[in-house]
């Protein structure tokens, strides 16, 4: 004869609350998510291609200003110039222009014409254009009304009689020495060019239809994937909608409409837009394989809440004694110690709450780390100043050619000097270099300052270590060379001189940089080296004007978020000079440079 359990009260209203509240959680959370994942999923979907937008529409700037530049170029050309003068050019000569526009650095140029003031017409040997062809084509109201801006214009091929709509660059061509009428340059640009703006990548073109629209709203390139259904495509209100929204920049950014939405971008200078139209099929395509994950997860929970509920609702005799004992004996820092509970009674719960508690207290505070290294690493990038490379590069570049057509040797000179000092400074984003690099960063430094101050120092560089092995805070050096020549030669115009060793002693990595000039004060010594002991949160507050230390407390600051506390950095005064030394605990370097 079977025995038959009778359920407890405690174990049915248990599992009858547990039913319950089981129930409410997965139908609220049930809308909750159907709501929440529609709208990030939508959200992400819309937020790439407004980016992918975004990106179409800086190339798009790009390929403007690489036009005007080489319209700019074909304007400075000599025989340009030559043929905007009274008396023209030779036949060689006109014939050699006529080739050179065929040879310019820009892509997809399907034919070209340029026209001088005297009538003269310079195209293609195959072309027969004359300058009646040009002033029955009335492209030049195009060029506009500005001394020679290079214009973007999507016309009706009138000039070189294709019929058909194309996209041309123009441009008047002014005489640099007379007050001549200008002449015209046109450049009728291939498809290609237009492709190239949009940058149709394999995966936006099967999810999204892209294209170009001129400031009158005509489309000037539509692309949509094969898969699109009727409708889906680039509706003609869409380009209007595009025309009659102001400003430049992201006019639309991810913008719903109808079956839809759209981002574009307009760029003030071609006069063109260029945008995205993602269709609401393609933003909720993703939504069916989630809904079906989440059914089966929720099928689960069910299944496992059931067996579980069944399961622990048995098991409560747990002493409430040893409940009290492991709340009361814990210290904060044993999360090991949980209680192991096998009862019938609602203790069973209670010993789990308790487990479930010190799991979570062990997760927060290790949130807290992470959080408070991350906090640390902020802090230290936002102390090096952020750079543009490419622009300084660039500005340099052009700077050292000017300095070299003119013969500036000492100009060339300190520019090179510069210019290796901020390559090694920005070290490629990495806050870690080699010594051999922060030597050679400080040794760039001094060079300029040498130019600038000739004959006010020399300097000595002496390194006892592996420099191309040996790694520091990049950056460390060269404000206390700043300082060494700022203050410390603030009374001398010659003989003076820097040394910088780099040496290790027990393990301990030293940098020190001297200078024989005026020493440092007193009070100002003993400042500086009591910063030592200050918590690196409030080495800022040591000299709050930013006047005066300003470059030690930023050294001090970074070495201490970096190595911690076994960072330092001393001053001593000289009986002539002062003696500035850093040291870095053993193995940071090395460490930080692995990491």
């Amino acid at each position: 004869m079977k025995k038959n359990k009778k359920m407890s009260g405690i174990q049915r209203r248990y599992l009858k609350y547990t039913a319950a509240l089981l129930g409410l959680t997965l139908l609220l959370s049930s809308v909750g998510v159907i709501i929440s994942v529609r709208n990030r999923l939508t959200r992400s979907i819309i937020d790439k291609y407004e980016f992918r937008t975004e990106q179409m529409g800086l190339t798009l700037e790009n390929m403007y200003r690489k036009s005007d530049e080489i319209t700019a170029e074909c304007i400075l050309y000599d025989d340009v110039q030559q043929s905007l003068k009274n008396q023209g050019l030779e036949e060689v000569r006109y014939i050699a222009l006529s080739k050179y526009f065929a040879y310019i650095d820009l892509d997809h140029v399907a034919d070209y014409c340029y026209v001088d003031n005297k009538g003269n017409v310079y195209s293609r040997s195959y072309s027969d254009i004359s300058y009646k062809n040009i002033e029955e084509s009335g492209f030049e109201k195009y060029l506009g009304e500005k001394y020679s801006k290079t214009k973007w214009f999507w016309t009706e091929d009138t000039l070189f009689g294709t019929g058909e709509e194309a996209l041309f660059i123009g441009r008047y061509v002014r005489s640099l020495e007379y007050a001549h009428e200008p002449g015209m340059l046109f450049f009728k640009m291939e498809p290609g060019f237009l492709q190239e703006i949009a940058g149709i990548s394999p995966e936006l073109a099967d999810e999204a239809a892209v294209g170009i629209v001129d400031g009158d709203g005509r489309i000037c390139l539509s692309s949509a994937p094969e898969n699109f259904e009727e409708g889906e495509g680039v509706p003609d209100e869409m380009a209007e909608q595009i025309t009659e929204k102001q400003g430049t920049g992201m006019i639309f950014a991810g913008e719903r409409v109808k079956s839809g939405a759209v981002s574009a971008y307009r760029d003030a200078d071609s006069g063109l837009t260029v945008f995205s139209f993602v269709p609401d099929r393609v933003l909720n395509q993703g939504l069916i394989p989630i809904f079906l994950v989440f059914a089966g997860i929720y099928l689960v929970v069910i299944a496992v809440a059931v067996v579980l509920s069944i399961y622990f609702s048995r098991r409560f005799t747990k002493p409430i004694q040893t409940i009290k004992d492991a709340m009361t004996e814990f210290d904060g820092n044993n999360f090991e110690r949980t209680i192991e509970l096998h009862t019938n009674t609602e203790l069973d719960e209670i010993g789990r709450s308790y487990n479930e508690m010190l799991v979570n207290i062990r997760q927060l505070l290790d949130e807290i780390k992470d959080q408070e290294r991350e906090l640390r690493t902020t802090e230290l990038n936002m102390l090096i100043s952020q750079i543009n490379p490419h622009f300084l590069y660039n500005t340099l570049d052009t700077i050292y050619m000017l300095a070299r057509i003119n013969g500036e040797e000492t100009t060339m000179r300190m520019i090179q000097a510069l210019s290796r000092y901020l390559r090694l400074s920005l070290s490629k984003g990495s806050e870690i270099v080699t010594v051999e690099d922060e030597l050679e960063n400080v040794k760039s430094y001094m060079e300029i300052q040498q130019i600038r101050n000739q004959d006010l120092f020399s300097y000595k560089l002496d390194c006892r270590v592996d420099a191309a092995d040996t790694y520091v805070l990049k950056l460390i050096l060269q404000p206390l060379v700043e300082n060494a020549v700022k203050y410390g030669f603030q009374d001398i115009f010659e003989g003076g001189r820097i040394e910088i060793a780099v040496w290790k002693k027990d393990g301990d990595l030293y940098l020190s940089v001297a200078n024989n000039g005026t020493s440092i004060d007193p009070e100002m010594m003993k400042k500086i080296n009591g910063m030592n002991d200050i918590p690196v949160g409030e080495l800022k507050n040591c000299f709050p004007d930013k006047k005066h230390g300003y470059g030690v407390v930023n050294i001090l600051t970074r070495l201490r978020l970096k190595y911690g506390d076994r960072a330092a950095f001393y001053c001593r005064a000289e009986k002539e000079g002062t003696t500035c030394t850093i040291k870095i605990p053993e193995g940071g370097g090395q460490e930080q440079h692995e990491q």
